[in-house]
């Protein structure tokens, strides 16, 4: 999960990550930002040995703000709290698949 905080934070670092591809760049950009925060989400959960929704939510979220945060100071980036609003989607999101795998296991487990 450290890692990934550490590949978010030097990417929120970079003056401009966009592209010349118009709307594909922005559906690309927000996607990602649901993408990592879902992942940031799991790995939490997982590290801290599966302690239920609240704590890696909070961690997540946290760290979503101080994301938008730390770019609001960057050179060529601006924070956004709708770009935080995105990383709640994919925070939530990532609580949705491990509740799947979870689901998923346990009636495999059931069945067989």
């Amino acid at each position: 999960a450290l890692s990934l905080m550490v590949l978010i934070f030097w990417l929120s670092s970079q003056p401009n990550l966009a592209t010349d591809f118009g709307v594909i760049d922005i559906i690309l950009r927000k996607g990602a930002h649901m993408t990592v925060f879902g992942l940031l989400w799991i790995l939490w959960w997982y590290a801290l040995n599966r302690p239920g929704l609240v704590l890696p939510t909070a961690i997540s979220f946290a760290y979503a703000i101080s994301d938008e945060t730390h770019q609001h100071f960057v050179d060529g980036r601006y924070g956004s709290p709708f770009d935080v609003m995105i990383d709640g989607a994919g925070i939530a999101a990532g609580i949705g698949v491990t509740a799947g795998y979870l689901s998923w296991r346990a009636d495999r487990a059931r069945s067989g």
